[in-house]
């Protein structure tokens, strides 16, 4: 049974304005203040006990609006009045609280004149429903500084799956939340099986996650206090991999600024026609390119055919078209050579015109994909061939490639995962695996279609089955497929566009949020989850990982350090 405790009363219910079981206004004490985001609590006596015995209500609310107002004023110019001391008014101010709960369910207004309290601790618990939340995670800090949770079962597939975050880019910090998200599952006691957890982080703009295993030495005392609250230590993520697409040429070298500590990663000839990956170097956005998929599809069965029988330990791929003779073929633009020349064997259903968009767009791809997909063999391959099973966080850069190397890249790391995830669907007990995928718009717009969307659609849909959960981030949700962001039980806004703000994807923001996300700051966001009917604002402390080279503690190159300070 809910027990009332020790309080600091804050006001009154007001009986000027209608109270509602959901929503209603108070009167605050003029000797005291309350603020937006503040939670409060009421206690309203029934007039006749409820069949256990219990005779009172508790409705639990957070305050969305304040307003303060002149009593016994009848124009505006009679706040100069009252500065001279010529007319007796007072200053009244009132606040609007939306009910998030009530206890017991008993749907009765709270009563006119009823003392308003400044929610404890457990009140708080009740009234963001954290005492509900059998696994539960750090999502941040409120505005009274205390740790707000999420509900780990609608995260980790139990009941739910998928982060979504909007705001704008450079200021709403939308990846740096998404990081501290994961770094708050991974270093709390909230994953029942953190070690066998995984995460895919893929870094698209700059390099800023390849430093994640470097604890920042910009920390200050008051993020140390922060990461105290939430009951996290400080420090860099524990376990990570770092990948980058290697450089244009033979030798095999990461195409990034930090070198120590990063391998390169790409894909065989011989992988690349047997697992179908070719889908990924198109888009289908207009009626030329939808018929460009049966070529594509065509191209793809006939160069998986081609792969039977043939040994990895060659870097070489041997191919015959139609009448032609074996043809060995020892790189990515070797092959496009060898599909352009017999185009017409190879895709022989699809028409001319057909053929010849298909094969001005793969031209297109030659330098883009070149470094990508390699004559190597199996066994050279191997330790550049991405494994997301071998470190807890695998962060994939893909930043300094061009948007067709990005597609192919996210397109097929995502598809493998799926397919590793389904082959593992009969276990039970499989820990999440988590994807970060910043600039969403990108690859999964409104309009149009592509082989990635259907992949990022399939893992909206299906991904909480498989316990494969997506952490994307965009700047505006209003060019995302509706799917992608409907399948998202956690919605997270950080600044907004007020335009965007408006839009029906925002429709869960109340109308007091919908304006304030044009004023956060960096470092505030709005989170919205199923266990909580108001979305609530909660800010989270700096990074405590490494940022980029000059805040990285420990061993580093000095001329990584001036490349990053004039990059």
């Amino acid at each position: 049974m809910f027990e009332l405790s020790s309080h600091v009363t804050v006001g009154r219910v007001i009986g000027t304005k209608a109270a509602q079981p959901l929503d209603f206004w108070i009167a605050v004490d003029p000797e005291g203040f309350v603020q937006l985001d503040e939670v409060i609590a009421v206690t309203t006596k029934l007039p006749v006990a409820l069949p256990d015995g219990r005779e009172h209500v508790e409705h639990f609310g957070v305050i969305d609006a304040v307003e303060s107002a002149y009593e016994g004023a009848s124009f505006h110019s009679d706040v100069f009045r009252d500065a001279q001391g010529t007319l007796p008014v007072a200053v009244s101010t009132i606040a609007h609280v939306s009910v998030t709960r009530v206890e017991p369910e008993v749907l009765v207004p709270p009563a006119p004149g009823e003392a308003v309290r400044r929610a404890t601790s457990a009140d708080r618990d009740l009234a963001l429903y954290f005492d509900r939340m059998e696994q539960r995670f750090p999502a941040g800090l409120g505005r009274d500084g205390e740790p707000v949770y999420g509900n780990l079962e609608f995260l980790d597939g139990t009941r739910g799956a998928h982060v979504n975050i909007s705001g704008i880019s450079g200021v709403a910090t939308k990846t740096s939340y998404a990081m501290f998200l994961l770094y708050g599952l991974f270093h709390s006691d909230a994953l029942p099986n953190a070690a066998a957890t995984h995460c895919i982080v893929f870094n698209v703009k700059g390099e800023d996650l390849l430093w994640l295993d470097k604890q920042n030495s910009r920390i200050t005392d008051e993020a140390r206090e922060r990461y105290a609250k939430l009951d996290l230590p400080v420090g860099a993520f524990t376990s990570v991999g770092l990948w980058a697409p290697p450089t244009v040429g033979m030798e095999v070298i990461p195409n990034c600024a930090r070198q120590d500590g990063v391998e390169a990663y790409y894909w065989t000839l011989r992988e690349f026609c047997s697992q179908r990956m070719l889908r990924f170097l198109f888009t289908e956005t207009d009626d030329e390119t939808s018929q460009i998929n049966f070529a594509v599809s065509q191209v793809e069965r006939y160069l998986e055919r081609q792969m039977e029988g043939q040994s990895p330990d060659t870097g070489e791929v041997v191919l015959q078209a139609g009448t032609s003779p074996d043809i060995r073929v020892d790189s990515f633009g070797a092959l496009v050579d060898f599909i352009d020349s017999y185009i017409n064997d190879i895709a022989e259903r699809a028409t001319d015109a057909t053929r010849g968009a298909f094969i001005r767009r793969l031209l297109q791809s030659r330098e883009e994909i070149g470094p990508l997909v390699r004559g190597v063999r199996d066994q050279d391959a191997e330790r550049h061939r991405f494994d997301w099973k071998a470190r807890q966080v695998s962060v994939i850069d893909i930043n300094k490639l061009r948007d067709r190397g990005k597609r192919f890249v996210v397109g097929v790391v995502m598809r493998r995962l799926m397919e590793d995830r389904e082959n593992q669907s009969g276990d039970p007990n499989a820990a999440p695996v988590f994807l970060v995928l910043d600039e969403l718009n990108k690859y999964a717009p409104r309009q149009g279609r592509s082989p990635i969307k259907d992949v990022l659609l399939d893992i909206a849909e299906r991904g909480r089955s498989l316990k494969v959960v997506l952490i994307g981030a965009q700047q505006t949700a209003s060019e995302i497929e509706r799917r992608v962001t409907a399948n998202s039980s956690f919605r997270i806004v950080g600044r907004l566009d007020s335009a965007e703000s408006h839009r029906d994807e925002y429709g869960y923001l109340t109308a007091s949020a919908k304006l304030r996300s044009s004023l956060l700051k960096p470092g505030s966001m709005f989170i919205q989850q199923p266990d909580v009917p108001v979305p609530i604002l909660i800010e989270f402390p700096f990074p405590c990982w490494a940022t980029r080279a000059a805040e990285a503690i420990g061993r580093l190159d000095q001329g990584m350090v001036l490349a990053d300070r004039f990059s």
